[in-house]
């Protein structure tokens, strides 16, 4: 159980956080997006979202390997094409923050694919699943216990 319920004891904040979640998915795409936030997910270890992004990967028709291989997405090879790479690239290094991390390589690979605004939009959606992961860590959020996380116990739907 988490600590506190921040959708009940902050709504109004909370409410703010998930219009940029809904904005992100529109502005990049259901499955991108998905993309980014399991990619940041693993780099902080948040397991709520890991296992919730995951998820909803597979559920959209995302093969398991393509979803498992993003834990290893620079040793995955041709499982991932150079515009998912310069975001796992970009992904990583706006999780990890630091004076060095958004190098000029890695900025002018990704803008090789994406236009000024859909790189604002990524920067946004980064930033997005940041502040979600964030909230569940500090709360301790944890996934659903396996019985309680699908219909039946066994069930691989």
């Amino acid at each position: 159980m988490a600590r506190i319920s921040l959708d009940q004891m902050n709504k109004k904040a909370y409410a703010s956080v998930a219009h940029m979640d809904s904005y992100c998915r529109r502005a990049l795409g259901t499955e991108l997006y998905d993309f980014v936030k399991l990619r940041a997910s693993i780099v902080n270890g948040c397991g709520f979202c890991v296992d919730m992004h995951s998820s909803d990967l597979i559920a959209n028709g995302v093969s398991s390997r393509k979803v498992v291989n993003v834990a290893a997405w620079q040793h995955a090879g041709p499982i991932f094409d150079d515009r998912e790479r310069s975001v796992f690239a970009l992904t990583d290094a706006v999780t990890k923050i630091g004076p060095d991390s958004v190098t000029d390589e890695i900025w002018e690979e990704a803008a090789r694919h994406f236009t000024a605004e859909e790189l604002g939009d990524l920067l946004l959606g980064i930033s997005t699943i940041n502040v979600w992961n964030r909230l569940a860590i500090s709360t301790e959020t944890t996934p659903p216990a396996e019985a309680a996380a699908s219909p039946a116990a066994g069930d691989q739907s």
